[in-house]
């Protein structure tokens, strides 16, 4: 949680009057537990949903889900078994996989999909495929020099994911 990427994003959202909760998954950084192979994972995104929506400051109607990497495969199915609480959901730069492609084909709430062409953990041709599988609605963006770890293109990042919970939610 304490990376350029989710810090920018969460700066940004703030700047815009979006409240923005970050937590780590079990057994990173302070939390108990230990690594729970993404399935534990989504439980700790379930109870921190139930936390924000408890908070009497959030609108519990406007709640979005943004994961980065191993967090957007987390995020992913944890917000689309989510039905009635979170509404949009932006992965960035998310491993492709089969299990990813299978849960963006079915779920229907809206999404953003964003990575870098310079993506050394998923290269553009499996971006592409997963932003062409994804089901409606969906926004893909794949931003030309970006890699991974978002070095560099924070603000381009952060602007983006911004703009799209501003329109979503």
């Amino acid at each position: 949680m304490d990376n350029n990427v989710i810090l920018s994003v969460s700066l940004a959202l703030v700047k815009k009057s979006i409240i923005a909760f970050m937590f780590n998954f079990r057994g990173v950084g302070g939390s108990q537990g230990s690594f729970g192979g993404g399935i534990a994972e989504q439980e700790d995104t379930a109870a921190a949903v139930s936390w924000i929506i408890s908070q009497p400051e959030t609108d519990g109607n406007r709640v979005g889900l943004a994961g980065y990497s191993f967090g957007a495969t987390v995020a992913l199915p944890a917000a689309c078994a989510d039905v009635d609480r979170v509404k949009a959901l932006a992965l960035i730069s998310m491993p492709y996989g089969k299990s990813q492609i299978s849960q963006l084909k079915s779920c229907t709430k809206p999404k953003l999909l964003i990575h870098g062409t310079n993506d050394f953990v998923v290269p553009p041709e499996q971006a592409q495929l997963m932003g062409k599988e994804a089901a409606e609605p969906k926004q893909f963006e794949l931003i030309s020099g970006a890699d991974h770890i978002w070095w560099g293109f924070e603000s381009v990042l952060a602007g983006k994911v911004t703009t799209f919970f501003e329109q979503k939610l």
